[in-house]
C-alpha cells in the first residue's frame, strides 16, 4: 500500500506539471524549454494593444527556439517578431560558420573580410539558398504549435532571405515560413532600389503575407511611399524610436499611415536636437506613453514591439530590462 500511495503521489505531481504544459526532467525534452520559472502562460495584450518583442532584444543570450520561448514566459511576452536564425536552426538549416570580427578599429573603419572569409561566407550562402528552396514547412508549423501551446504567438519573422542577392525561391520561402509560423509579415530593412521592393511586394502578394519594411534614422514621412504604391502587401515595420532620433514627430505619420503599419518597434531615444541616444524607457524624447494611449483609443491593431537597444545597466540583464519595458507599457495602457 505504501508503494501504491507513493506511485499515486508521483503520478499526480507529474500530471499537474504536464497539464501546465511541461514535465520537468533531468534530461531536457526536445521541443520544450529545459527550465521555466513560471508555468503560467504570459499575457502582454493590454487593453486591446498587443505589446510584443523582437527576439533581437535577447541577442546577448542563447538563441535556440526553446531558449526564446523561456524568455517570453519569464518576461510576460505573449507575442513576438522572431529573428530568422532561431526559426531556421529549429527547422534544420545548415550551421552558420563563425562570423568574422569586423568591429571598427581605432580609426573608426571596419576591416575588409579576407578572401578566405569571403569564400566561406559565399559557400554558406549557397548552402542556405539550396536549403531554403527545398525545406518542408513542417518544422515551422511544429515551432508555431510549441509556442502557441505555451501562450506565445509569432506575428513577424525576420530571416536574412529578403535581400537583393537572395533568389526568388529564397524570398518565396521567407513568406511561406512566416505563414507557417502564424505570422502575417516577413520583415526586412527597406531596400534603396525600387525594383527590389517591387520584387518583394509581388512575391509577398502571391503568399498573402506582408513585407514589413524597417528603417533607422533614414526614415522620413515619405520614405515608404514608393514601396507602398507598388503593392498592397508592401507595408511598414515602423521604428518610432529611430524616427524621433531622426528629428520627426511620430504622431502625424502613425495617424496618416496606420493602415500600412504591420508592426511598430518601440524604444526610447533622445531626439535629434538632444543627440539621439538610446536610453532607458522614460528617460528619452520618444512619446511612448502617448502613442500607446493613442493605439488604445483608436483601436489600432498593429503590435507595439519592444526592441531592447539601450545599454543594460550594471547588475541587470536583457530579461530583466525587457520585463521592465513590458511593465512600463502595461502601466501606460492602464492594464
Amino acid at each position: 500500500m505504501e508503494d501504491l500511495d507513493t506511485s499515486r503521489r508521483r503520478f499526480l505531481g507529474t500530471s499537474a506539471l504536464a497539464a501546465a504544459g511541461f514535465v520537468m526532467a533531468r534530461t531536457p525534452i526536445f521541443g520544450a524549454p529545459a527550465y521555466i520559472k513560471k508555468l503560467g502562460k504570459p499575457n502582454s495584450l493590454f487593453n486591446g494593444v498587443q505589446v510584443g518583442a523582437i527576439t533581437y532584444s535577447w541577442r546577448s543570450l542563447p538563441g535556440g527556439a526553446e531558449d526564446i520561448l523561456k524568455y517570453c514566459i519569464e518576461t510576460n511576452i505573449s507575442a513576438i517578431e522572431l529573428m530568422g536564425p532561431t526559426g531556421e536552426s529549429f527547422a534544420g538549416a545548415p550551421e552558420a560558420p563563425p562570423r568574422p570580427n569586423l568591429a571598427p578599429g581605432p580609426d573608426g573603419k571596419r576591416p575588409e573580410m579576407t578572401d578566405e572569409q569571403k569564400a566561406i561566407q559565399k559557400e554558406y550562402a549557397t548552402k542556405m539558398a539550396e536549403w531554403r528552396a527545398k525545406v518542408s514547412m513542417d518544422k515551422f508549423v511544429q515551432l508555431r504549435k510549441m509556442y502557441n501551446d505555451a501562450g506565445v504567438s509569432i506575428y513577424g519573422f525576420k530571416p536574412n532571405a529578403l535581400g537583393e542577392k537572395n533568389t526568388d525561391a529564397e524570398v518565396d520561402y521567407a513568406f511561406r515560413a512566416a505563414k507557417a509560423l502564424g505570422a502575417n509579415q516577413a520583415n526586412v530593412e527597406l531596400p534603396n532600389d525600387p525594383a527590389q521592393t517591387k520584387r518583394l511586394g509581388d512575391i509577398a502578394a502571391k503568399n498573402k503575407v506582408y513585407c514589413g519594411y524597417h528603417g533607422h534614422t533614414q526614415q522620413t514621412p515619405t520614405w515608404w511611399d514608393t514601396a507602398l504604391s507598388q503593392s498592397k502587401y508592401n507595408a511598414m515595420n515602423f521604428d518610432m524610436g529611430h524616427y524621433v532620433a531622426a528629428g520627426f514627430d511620430p504622431f502625424p505619420l502613425i495617424e496618416a499611415k496606420h493602415d500600412h503599419i504591420v508592426s511598430m518597434h518601440v524604444k526610447d531615444r533622445k531626439n535629434k536636437e538632444h543627440g539621439g541616444a538610446n536610453v532607458v524607457w522614460g528617460q528619452g524624447d520618444t512619446p511612448i506613453v502617448a502613442v500607446l494611449e493613442m493605439m488604445r483609443a483608436k483601436k489600432y491593431k498593429f503590435p507595439a514591439t519592444i526592441e531592447l537597444e539601450y545599454e543594460i545597466p550594471a547588475g541587470s540583464d536583457a530579461l530583466k530590462e525587457t520585463a521592465k519595458c513590458v511593465e512600463f507599457a502595461r502601466k501606460a495602457l492602464g492594464a
